[in-house]
């Protein structure tokens, strides 16, 4: 289920932005990102419709994920 970000209360957001840039296999490569980086990045990507707030209610996680990639029947 895509939970529409507009709808996060502003500190909901960026800890949930904020936890997701700092998990295992998010890094950027060879160069060093700073968190605020890294969360501006994904800010950006959530506002253009690039990624979405991906809620698995079976699994009860939360996630970020390309709009690209959801299924036609999302």
């Amino acid at each position: 289920m895509i939970i529409p970000f507009e709808q996060l209360d502003a500190d909901t957001l960026q800890s949930l932005l904020e936890e997701y840039a700092t998990r295992e296999g998010t890094e950027y490569g060879e160069r060093e990102v700073e968190l605020v980086d890294k969360v501006a990045s994904l800010r950006r990507q959530l506002q253009s419709s690039q990624v979405v707030i991906w809620f698995e209610p079976g699994e009860e996680t939360v996630n970020l994920v390309l709009a690209e990639d959801l299924p036609p029947d999302v």
